[in-house]
């Protein structure tokens, strides 16, 4: 059954199902914990972004990615992010930087366990992996996320290069590369869903032939870009909390960013898990 169907429940019965499902799974709560977690697992993510990136026969585009960063989260949030990750980079050097690369890849998996098991709660399943094998996973999941995240980058800041490139090589017009640059964003978007989906797909535990495109990764893109921009918007308009935070302030709206992008990925998986919940009892035989 497509998960489309929403599993024959309606709007509101799907809706009242996963509101209940947010207080017994303790969802808010659990949030929260991500948001701990993944704070830790952020700068080492981004060092082992930023080795990957040198990898590439592009000029330095870290700053780039920053710079992207900043239109999405708050200004204080962005500038501790930009500032704290240039003293790390700077810090670090040639033998130092790649052993600290490994060690940045290992802390950042710890942010994708944490995910993991907020899934497995969501979804009802029970993980019955060694923690050496739970920990390859994540490791695997982070660098497949990071490959997401490089794929976007390079579209991001060199999509009309590449266009430009494309067109030259086979004898195409402007038109192409303007189309082309249209066709950027779309690739993007895809990127994003793509990267939540597969955390929805592998992070739980067990074979679950869930769809690509869902309900639940749908709401957890759109609810991300809606919780980030209205929380930049809000800050911009009422930013009077350094008044009464100081220099902690961009740390607060840094953790209050990973908790509403938590939730907004726990809130999709029970979605879908809801209706994959009710499409299993709909196909369940009459006795």
């Amino acid at each position: 059954m497509s998960p489309w169907r929403l599993g024959g429940l309606s709007l509101r019965e799907l809706g009242r199902r996963v509101y209940g499902q947010l207080w017994e799974d303790e969802v808010f709560d659990r949030a929260a914990g991500l948001s701990y977690y993944c704070l830790f697992a952020l700068f080492p993510t981004l060092l082992f972004l930023s080795a990957l990136l040198g990898l590439l026969p592009f000029p330095p585009v870290m700053g780039e990615l920053m710079h992207y960063a900043g239109r999405v989260l708050p200004g204080d949030a962005a500038s501790l992010v930009t500032r704290t990750l240039a003293e790390i980079v700077l810090g670090a050097s040639g033998r130092l930087l790649s052993i600290g690369v490994v060690a940045a890849l290992w802390a950042a998996s710890s942010g994708m366990l944490s995910i993991m098991t907020a899934l497995n709660v969501v979804f009802h399943t029970v993980d019955t992996r060694r923690w050496w094998r739970r920990r390859l996973a994540a490791l695997g999941l982070t660098i497949g996320l990071s490959l997401f995240t490089l794929v976007a980058l390079v579209l991001l800041v060199f999509g009309a290069r590449i266009g430009q490139a494309v067109a030259q090589s086979f004898g195409m017009g402007a038109v192409f590369t303007v189309l082309w640059t249209i066709a950027q964003w779309p690739v993007l978007i895809a990127c994003v869903f793509m990267a939540i989906t597969l955390v929805y797909q592998l992070a739980p535990w067990g074979r679950h032939g869930r769809a690509w495109l869902t309900p639940g990764s749908a709401f957890a893109v759109t609810g991300w870009l809606v919780v980030s921009l209205g929380l930049r918007e809000y800050v911009g308009v009422f930013g009077g909390y350094n008044r009464t935070y100081g220099s902690i302030g961009g740390v607060i709206l840094l953790m209050l960013w990973l908790y509403l992008s938590g939730l907004a990925l726990l809130v999709g998986a029970e979605i879908d898990s809801e209706i994959y919940a009710a499409a299993r009892e709909e196909g369940e035989p009459s006795r």
